[in-house]
C-alpha cells in the first residue's frame, strides 16, 4: 500500500449556523483565539506527514486560498518594521514544503461528492480526509494516531466517539465488532438515524482514512434526500468488499460546527494559550457562576 501523502479539506459548506458571521467569511476560518479552524486542521496533517493538502472549496471561500498563500506586503512591512516574531508567524502558516491545492466543487452536493471531486489529484492512493468544523485536542495528533495505525493494518479507517442516544442524529453511526489492537470492525453504517433505530451510539467524527476504492463506490451512490451523495452510502458499499475498521481515538473532541461546541474550545485553547492563558484563566476563575462579574 503506498504512503499517505494527501488530505482531502471540504470547505464548500454555507456555514449557515454561524450566519451572520459567515455571510462574507467562510466558517473555516473562523478563528480560534488566534488562529482559524482550518489551520488547526492542516496543522494536524502536517503532523501526521501529509505533503498535499487538497481544499474542496466553494464560492465565496478566496479567504480560505489567501490565508494559506504568501503574504508580499505583509511580509515586507512586517520586516520593516522589525516585527520579526510577528514575521515568522506568517511565514510558518503553511511550511515551505507543503503544496496545497484548490479544487471547487461548483454545488454543494454532499460530503461524499466533495470528497469524489478529489479524486483526479489524490488518484490509485490511500488518502486523509479532515472536517475542520471537529476541532480535536491531542497529543499526538489524530490523524498522526491513524496514519500509523493505517501503515500497520491497511484498511480504512473511521475516527469514532460514542456520543449521547439522543444525538445520533447528527452523525453516521457504526455498528461494530471486536477487533485487533483496540480497533473495530465495522459491520454496517448508517447515516444520520434516530435515536430509537441507532444501532449503537459510536459516532463518525470528522476524521478518515480511506483507501483509494472508495471513489468507485462514490461514482455509483445515488443521490439522497436533498440531491447529497453521502460518504457514509459509500463506505457502507466498501465494507462489502474490504476491511474498515472503527478508530477510537485518544483526544477531546470539540464541534466547532455548533456555537456551543465553538465556545467551549475558544475557553479551552484560550486557556493554554502561550501569551494570555495565564491571564485568562484568572479571569475566568474571577467569574462568579453563570457568567456575572
Amino acid at each position: 500500500m503506498k504512503k499517505i501523502t494527501k488530505a482531502v479539506f471540504p470547505v464548500a459548506g454555507m456555514g449557515s449556523r454561524f450566519l451572520p458571521a459567515t455571510k462574507a467569511s467562510p466558517k473555516e476560518m473562523m478563528p480560534i483565539v488566534d488562529k482559524p479552524l482550518i489551520q488547526y486542521a492542516v496543522e494536524e496533517a502536517v503532523a501526521a506527514g501529509i505533503t498535499d493538502m487538497v481544499f474542496i472549496t466553494g464560492r465565496n471561500k478566496r479567504a480560505i486560498e489567501d490565508h494559506f498563500d504568501k503574504a508580499y506586503e505583509m511580509e515586507t512591512e512586517l520586516e520593516a518594521k522589525g516585527k520579526l516574531a510577528l514575521l515568522k508567524l506568517v511565514q510558518e502558516t503553511v511550511p515551505s514544503h507543503i503544496n496545497c491545492i484548490y479544487i471547487r466543487q461548483a454545488e454543494p452536493l454532499g460530503l461524499g461528492h466533495a470528497v469524489l471531486c478529489a479524486a483526479p489529484v489524490v488518484g490509485d492512493a490511500p488518502f486523509a480526509v479532515l472536517l475542520a468544523d471537529d476541532l480535536i485536542d491531542a497529543d499526538p495528533p489524530v490523524l498522526r494516531q491513524m496514519v500509523e495505525t493505517f501503515e500497520r493494518h491497511e484498511s480504512s479507517l473511521l475516527g469514532v466517539q460514542n456520543v449521547p442516544f439522543a444525538d445520533t442524529a447528527a452523525y453516521g453511526i457504526v455498528s461494530t465488532e471486536p477487533g485487533r489492537e483496540g480497533l473495530q470492525n465495522v459491520t454496517a453504517i448508517v447515516e444520520k438515524p434516530a435515536p430509537e433505530k441507532a444501532p449503537s451510539n459510536l459516532a463518525v467524527i470528522g476524521r478518515y482514512v480511506l483507501t483509494p476504492r472508495i471513489f468507485h463506490h462514490l461514482r455509483k451512490v445515488q443521490a439522497g434526500a436533498g440531491g447529497e451523495i453521502q460518504l457514509t452510502d459509500a463506505i457502507a458499499a466498501l465494507i462489502d468488499e474490504e476491511p474498515v475498521l472503527a478508530f477510537p481515538f485518544h483526544g477531546i473532541r470539540y464541534d466547532c460546527g455548533s456555537k456551543l461546541g465553538y465556545l467551549k474550545a475558544t475557553i479551552a485553547f484560550g486557556r493554554k494559550h502561550a501569551e494570555v492563558g495565564q491571564a485568562f484563566t484568572e479571569y475566568l476563575a474571577s467569574l462568579n457562576v453563570g457568567g456575572r462579574a
